[in-house]
């Protein structure tokens, strides 16, 4: 009991653990995330990863997407996206999509983390954070997965690439796009 009670005052409201991260306030860890589980102080959101949730008056609150995936990774270095992301652009997307991409150096798949499903997806190239010059080559890159007719939205696609920052854009596209992206938006571009 004394080993639980000193598990727990190392446990903050809103984090995600990895079991092995535990194993240094407990003897028996197994044993104590079970009973932690058990009484709700924690949820398992995959094996091995657990969520302290915060409360709200509206209840238990979900993990926080970026926490939730870092912990799962044991790597910073993912980008988190969704073909929702597109439609920003004004390229003519408009559809709705429940999926979440994961752009990440280890993992490879679907995996379901707490009540959400992650769709990771290795890459060598990916950038920090999302741009407009990223979406749209990631959206030609997926052009094939998307609801909308891929024509209509390519001519979009090459409208909206002249009203663009070319040189980020071409940046863009050379270390991000795909072989038949490529071959879509290098003509488009209008870089010296």
């Amino acid at each position: 009991m004394a080993q639980l009670k000193e598990l727990k005052k190392h446990l903050k409201q809103g984090n995600v653990y990895r079991r092995n991260e535990l194993v240094q306030w407990s003897n028996a860890v197994d044993r104590h995330l079970a009973a932690l589980v058990n009484e709700g102080t924690l949820q398992k959101v995959s094996p091995g990863v657990y969520y302290y949730p915060k409360k709200s008056v509206f209840g238990k609150l979900p993990p926080e997407e970026t926490a939730l995936v870092h912990t799962f990774l044991k790597d910073g270095r993912f980008l988190i996206t969704s073909p929702n992301a597109y439609n920003t652009l004004g390229v003519g997307t408009t559809q709705l999509y429940n999926k979440t991409t994961v752009y990440n150096h280890k993992r490879h798949g679907e995996f379901k983390l707490g009540n959400r499903t992650f769709h990771f997806q290795m890459k060598h190239h990916f950038p920090n954070t999302l741009s407009k010059e990223f979406l749209l080559v990631d959206l030609v890159n997926n052009l094939d997965q998307l609801a909308e007719d891929p024509g209509e939205v390519l001519k979009k696609v090459a409208t909206k690439v002249l009203l663009m920052d070319q040189k980020k854009l071409s940046y863009s596209v050379k270390e991000y796009a795909n072989i038949k992206a490529k071959k879509i938006l290098s003509p488009m571009l209008n870089v010296k």
